[in-house]
């Protein structure tokens, strides 16, 4: 029995976990040696169907239970053109083997050398606001025509946004996934997908083919984002969410974590401001992030501003949108407070809201409005 049908087998095992396999491959030296231990010199007890299942396949070998469905995985995979890595295979990302007791194993489709590229984590809430969605796609942009691979985990939101703006850089994505890699979660984002793989990017996984989303393989996904990648970018958070995790995670593994500040007003960002208190790097454009990781990609130049591209120009603006967007500037501000400080009639204030709304450079929140990345754009350009 090989490496990869013995892992295989081993995490197959009833009750036995990615935590509790590098238990066993440390304490017998590899997971075909401790398949061959008794149940009674085995670190934890197991359950009955464990132990039936371990007797069975001492006895059988390739053709028990656990035996068969190996090789009827591998198969599976073989015909789908999934590739297997095994944490021994050359073509494992060093990266995440440096971790404290990585995945023994990667289902990778796609190409699995985009896993080896350097990598940039973006993270970021699903309902995240436009001006979050701007800042993921552009940033990702910029990074991936830089030659950073952008890693995400495919949810919607920012993480979308991410993978979509590595596509439009024309660079490379890879999306780490909760469930097995055959089972795109969630479906709205199967297009995209199929996008990422058509590019020379990868979705990946852990966990076995047709694994369901379940709640408690996605902090399992993030320390996969967070392990490839030399750094994480927290683009909005929530004090206590999935994103803020990642980031942590990265600390953990002595990464690299950037943030992008926020208003104080603003509850997703709350989660950055977090993080840059606890020595994360506030960036305001991905040239931060080249800086800061200056030397790990040859000819590297000095990218663009995050927002290039995204905005109308200034000077294409009305004076009364350009009042707006100056009176906005960086807080969100109420009808009331908006139509104080630019002097205007209520009922023009709302059209040229409005317009501006239908611009992409205004949006609205409970109780007034905000810039988008587009209009933070505009108004560096209105003070300029």
């Amino acid at each position: 029995m090989d490496a990869l049908t013995a892992t295989l087998a081993l995490l197959r095992l009833e009750g036995i976990g990615p935590g509790l396999y590098w238990q066993l491959v440390e304490r017998f030296g590899s997971a075909e040696a401790a398949l061959q231990q008794s149940p009674q010199q085995l670190p934890r007890k197991l359950s009955p169907r464990a132990q039936a299942q371990l007797a069975e396949l001492q006895r059988l070998a390739l053709d028990s239970e656990l035996g068969q469905w190996a090789l009827a995985e591998r198969e599976r995979c073989a015909e789908a053109r999934i590739f297997q890595l095994h944490c021994e295979d050359d073509g494992y990302p060093s990266l995440l083997r440096e971790i404290h007791r990585p995945p023994p194993l990667l289902y990778v489709a796609g190409d699995p050398a985009a896993l080896s590229l350097p990598q940039i984590a973006v993270g970021g809430p699903r309902r995240a606001s436009r001006a979050g969605l701007d800042n993921a796609e552009a940033f990702s942009a910029d990074l991936a025509a830089a030659g950073f691979a952008i890693t995400s985990g495919l949810a919607l939101g920012v993480d979308a946004s991410a993978h979509k703006g590595a596509l439009r850089g024309e660079g490379k994505t890879v999306a780490v996934l909760g469930t097995g890699v055959d089972r795109i979660y969630p479906v709205r984002n199967a297009v995209l997908a199929e996008q990422i793989v058509a590019s020379g990017g990868a979705i990946v996984s852990e966990m076995p083919l047709a694994t369901a989303p379940e709640a408690a393989n996605f902090p399992r996904r993030n320390r996969i984002i967070a392990g490839l990648s030399l750094g994480t970018l927290l683009v909005e958070a929530a004090v206590r969410s999935g994103s803020l995790i990642t980031a942590r995670l990265a600390l953990e593994q002595n990464r690299e974590v950037f943030a992008i500040p926020g208003s104080i007003h603003n509850p997703m960002a709350r989660g950055c401001h977090h993080m840059i208190k606890h020595g994360a790097h506030l960036v305001e454009t991905s040239a931060d992030i080249v800086a800061q990781l200056g030397g790990l990609l040859s000819g590297m130049v000095e990218q663009q501003s995050l927002f290039d591209g995204l905005a109308s120009p200034a000077d294409q603006l009305s004076p009364q949108q350009r009042d707006i967007i100056a009176a906005l500037g960086g807080d969100p501000r109420s009808i009331e407070q908006l139509a104080r400080d630019t002097g205007g009639d209520t009922g023009d204030l709302m059209a040229t809201l409005l317009h501006l709304e239908l611009e992409g450079l205004v949006e609205q929140l409970p109780g007034g409005y905000q810039l988008t990345g587009s209009g933070a754009k505009t108004l560096a350009g209105l003070v300029e």
